[in-house]
């Protein structure tokens, strides 16, 4: 029997097949850790462990990768708020997540990889965007420029709306996005990078400290 699920991206329930034999890699968005989680959370994690036993039964191996989030606007704001270190904060919440996990009975991932351990790997990736031309720097920043990747939205559907035909890059630039939090359905321009500002923690790059 074939499982079928439901690609986003074709908006069809489609035959799946893994990239590679009877292994299947699942990527999944974890928390982060500046606050406990809330139901909603809660239930987009049950959903994948439903997903994961799902593929399970079916016969794969599953390599579920799932991150944690420890360094963003939020976790740097509440850290100061509190008057504790970074690495305080998020340690405390991260316990808490998984203590919510085992409570749920849903499996351990294979791997959770925290964003401040994989600093070296995004500014590899940035380099690389860069390089193609997909991304520029400014002021100690590194934006995405959405105008050249034309299948941007193609998963979400948004529309580009917020951009003007022929608008030039530098004139682009004064709506980028330069904060965590922001409109889903905003087409602009965003950070990959940000440089430090005073009093957060930040790490060395090829564009300053960020």
């Amino acid at each position: 029997m074939v499982m079928r699920l439901y690609n986003y991206i074709s908006r069809k329930t489609e035959g799946f097949r893994p990239l590679r034999g009877k292994t299947v890699g699942l990527y999944t968005c974890g928390p982060t850790v500046y606050d406990t989680a809330h139901i909603g959370n809660l239930r987009t994690y049950v959903f994948e462990d439903v997903l994961r036993r799902t593929l399970e039964m079916a016969g794969f191996r599953v390599k579920h990768v799932m991150n944690i989030t420890d360094v963003d606007d939020k976790t740097i704001a509440r850290a100061k708020e509190r008057g504790i270190t970074q690495g305080e904060l998020t340690r405390g919440y991260e316990k808490a997540f998984f203590a919510d996990l085992e409570k749920l009975n849903i499996k351990p991932a294979w791997k959770y990889p925290r964003a401040t351990e994989h600093v070296r790997e995004m500014i590899a990736q940035i380099k690389a965007l860069m390089k193609k031309g997909l991304a520029y720097e400014a002021d100690g920043s590194v934006y995405f420029d959405i105008s050249k990747f034309k299948n941007y939205g193609r998963l979400s559907r948004i529309e580009k709306r917020q951009l003007k035909a022929g608008a030039s890059a530098s004139a682009r630039r004064d709506g980028r996005v330069d904060v965590d939090d922001y409109a889903k359905d905003a087409a602009e321009d965003f950070a990959l990078w940000k440089a430090k500002k005073g009093g957060e923690p930040s790490w060395p790059s090829p564009w300053g400290e960020g």
